[in-house]
């Protein structure tokens, strides 16, 4: 797996809930858009959607400062989303119909967050945790190692790309 790095949603909403609000440690902001200008990390469409659906500070954030070539268009990754959804199918023994629905609904991002780091060979950065004897839900970093996509937290990003903030 190599650079850019795949932001998940919830990178940019934990740092803005919890981690890292804008009003507290800017310098974590100042840092995303320099990652961002200097092609080191990445995202999807999907991920853009989830990010401007509430109409929030993170939103206009986003729209302030990624540029639209940030979120990648996923319609490329399809081949590998049709491999994704056939394992999930497979696993449908450990996964209630609505966890496998919810994880493939078109305009959640999870899915094809993997199928994107499939095809480009990409680690994605998230804050989902494995868990995998849940039925309720399928965790990304279950459904991404399978696929032999690595799952990474926001701090070893940073250590990855030697950043201090």
């Amino acid at each position: 797996m190599s650079e850019p790095f795949l932001l998940d949603s919830n990178f940019f909403i934990e740092a803005h809930r919890t981690s890292y609000p804008f009003d507290v440690v800017p310098s974590f902001w100042i840092k995303v858009k320099e990652l961002v200008s200097n092609g080191k990390i990445i995202s999807i469409d999907k991920v853009q959607k989830e990010l401007l659906k509430n109409n929030d500070e993170l939103s206009q954030w986003c729209i302030d400062n990624l540029p639209h070539d940030f979120f990648k268009d996923t319609t490329s990754t399809i081949a590998n989303y049709a491999l994704l959804t056939g394992w999930v199918y497979s696993k449908s023994d450990q996964y209630s119909k609505p966890a496998i629905s919810e994880f493939l609904d078109a305009d959640e991002a999870d899915a094809w967050l993997i199928a994107y780091a499939m095809t480009n060979g990409n680690q994605i950065v998230t804050h989902e945790t494995s868990s995998p004897n849940s039925r309720k839900r399928v965790m990304l970093p279950d459904a991404a190692t399978p696929q032999n996509v690595s799952c990474i937290k926001t701090i070893d990003l940073f250590r990855a790309l030697g950043v201090k903030i």
